[in-house]
């Protein structure tokens, strides 16, 4: 008995191959990229074909494209000539280990917040040998205006005797971290979200008991001039602290220290030139700071210690 071909009717033609290879739309969308004067049209390319595919570039580039692989592509080239960030229109992007899902209601992970996340990462480690801490007596830290949830679930992803509470103000970001957090399997289990402004989202309880505080507050001064890539699509909110970006490192900084415990640290991202000034806000809360800096040695961080009993 012979084999029947299906009728077309049975074939859903959203999967059926066209004429145009994989390596002719890598082209096609590098040559739109390059016309709209758009990101670094190479680098975005190949991102945006494989995000289309779900595979290399290389594997892929002599096989012929699918109708649905190329509406697939057709939108995020559309979403990328209009200025939408690389990351949003592939909706993940990397941290440290995790690949983090990210969209407009959150900031974009960047290189400088791995950085300070390893800053506090070092201090965790400090502390957690100073008090005993172990998988089963576990060391609380606090991750203030998590956003996508990056820095938190970093933590809990790369240190087992840690719990972390994530804070937001904004409801929409913590949905995010919340998604980010499922996608990280047990870890997500010693990480709790809070809504709120800061220390006003932590329990009392942990008044004088966290480890290390560490925050990526907004540090943008208003009327500062930014790439239209940030100020047309990434949360205002998560950006702009006041007049000289200083409003939210000012409430952290002098805050920190009724919620450490002795030897404990705080551990904020901010501009280069902001970091002589909070660390003399630290010093004048009876912290004491040093400053870190990130991968082209710039100023990025204030590490600030709460000295010991």
């Amino acid at each position: 008995m012979t084999d029947v071909p299906p009728h077309e009717s049975d074939t859903d033609p959203d999967d059926l191959d066209g004429t145009v290879s994989w390596r002719e739309l890598l082209e096609e969308t590098r040559g739109k990229l390059a016309a709209a004067g758009i990101g670094v049209p190479d680098v975005d390319a190949r991102r945006i074909v494989e995000e289309a595919t779900g595979d290399d570039v290389v594997v892929v580039a002599d096989r012929l494209a699918t109708v649905r692989g190329v509406a697939r592509l057709d939108r995020m080239v559309a979403r990328r000539v209009a200025g939408e960030p690389l990351q949003y229109v592939l909706g993940s992007w990397g941290f440290r280990r995790l690949d983090l899902f990210v969209d407009g209601r959150v900031l974009i992970p960047r290189p400088e917040t791995e950085v300070v996340c390893g800053l506090a990462l070092d201090e965790i480690d400090r502390v957690g040998a100073a008090v005993g801490a172990t998988i089963h007596d576990r060391l609380p830290v606090a991750d203030l205006g998590t956003g996508s949830g990056a820095i938190a679930l970093a933590i809990v992803d790369e240190r087992p005797f840690v719990d972390v509470w994530a804070t937001d103000v904004s409801a929409e970001a913590l949905q995010v971290a919340s998604a980010n957090a499922a996608g990280v399997g047990r870890a997500s289990r010693r990480v709790r979200l809070a809504e709120g402004s800061w220390f006003e989202a932590l329990p009392d309880e942990l008044r004088s008991r966290l480890g290390v505080i560490v925050a990526n507050p907004p540090y943008v001064a208003e009327g500062d001039d930014l790439p239209p890539e940030v100020a047309d699509w990434e949360p205002r909110g998560a950006l702009v602290a006041g007049p000289d970006g200083l409003d939210d490192l000012r409430r952290i900084v002098a805050g920190a220290p009724a919620w450490l415990r002795p030897g404990g640290a705080l551990v904020v991202e901010l501009a280069p030139h902001q970091a002589a000034e909070v660390a003399g806000l630290a010093r004048a809360a009876g912290l004491e700071p040093e400053i870190g800096r990130d991968l082209t040695g710039r100023d990025r961080a204030v590490v600030a210690r709460l000295p010991d009993a």
